[in-house]
């Protein structure tokens, strides 16, 4: 919420007036150091003046007053004492000045810290602002290329109301409408193409059922035929052992028939399977043509 017109006024005339009275505010210091440095001296003067009038005269000469060399001479101590005033303000400026240096080095500091800032706002600045000519440019083209396709339309719907039909006479169109006549074809020949494309899925599931229902009957007769084989081959064994055993059974009549009948073997009695002259049955006519599929 901004703030009211009175005090926005009052604050400027505020900094207004702080920045007058601050201006001469580096003169106004070096006078007052100037003044303290001053009374330092006249005090120093002074002490150095009472020292004289207080000195002692001197035993060796009664007209000339001669300063002495003892500890209580006045003269040497009041010139320590100033000495010794000098080096402690000596020592509180310097006092100063390493807290002035001090208090410089953090606002240093501080204001490295603020310049980093900056410069990374300003890189962030220099990124977003690259990304924004970047894609003004890609903008730019894509207006471009739509000034040409509307051109080109333009052209178009032109060519096409300059040459109308015999019959009749071609009121030429608006591109609006020209654009709105091929979406809506586009949309019907999509809507085409989507039926096209359901009735070819539907198509093509049927023909895959189809496929697969061959293919399981086919599985069905090679199956039966193969239960076929296995029964045939079942009832060939049981005729084969069948056989083996009528054929012991008539080894003793076959042979007494070659006794009584003649030597060529022609009194043989025909059973119902045919025998070898060394009386196993016929292979030709115990096989059967036993195939898969019968």
């Amino acid at each position: 919420m901004a703030e009211p017109s009175w005090q926005e006024t009052l604050r400027l005339r505020l900094v207004e007036r702080n920045a007058r009275e601050c201006s001469y505010a580096p003169i106004i210091e070096q006078y007052r150091r100037l003044a303290q440095q001053t009374k330092l001296l006249k005090e120093r003067n002074a002490s150095l003046l009472r020292a004289m009038g207080n000195a002692r005269p001197n035993p060796s000469s009664s007209t000339v007053f001669v300063p002495g060399t003892g500890d209580d001479n006045p003269v040497r101590a009041a010139y320590i004492a100033s000495l010794e005033s000098q080096i402690s303000s000596l020592r509180d400026e310097l006092a100063t000045v390493y807290k002035t240096q001090g208090q410089n080095a953090q606002r240093l500091l501080a204001m490295n810290e603020t310049l980093r800032e900056k410069e990374e706002l300003s890189r962030l600045d220099a990124e977003n602002l690259r990304k924004a000519r970047d894609e003004i440019a890609i903008l730019r083209k894509k207006v471009e290329q739509h000034n040409e396709l509307m051109a080109e339309k333009d052209r178009t719907a032109q060519v096409r109301s300059m040459t109308p039909p015999p019959q009749y006479v071609l009121v030429p169109k608006p591109v609006i409408q020209i654009l709105h006549d091929e979406i809506t074809t586009l949309q019907l020949e999509l809507s085409q193409i989507e039926e096209r494309n359901q009735t070819l899925t539907k198509d093509n599931a049927k023909l895959l059922q189809r496929w697969l229902d061959a293919k399981q009957a086919e599985v069905n007769r090679m199956n039966e035929a193969n239960q076929f084989y296995e029964e045939l081959q079942s009832r060939r064994q049981a005729a084969l052992n069948k056989s083996v055993s009528i054929n012991g059974d008539e080894d003793g009549a076959s042979s007494a028939a070659n006794t009584s009948g003649s030597g060529n073997g022609e009194g043989k009695r025909e059973t119902g399977l045919a025998t070898t002259t060394d009386g196993t049955p016929s292979r030709a006519e115990t096989d059967v043509n036993l195939t898969p599929n019968g």
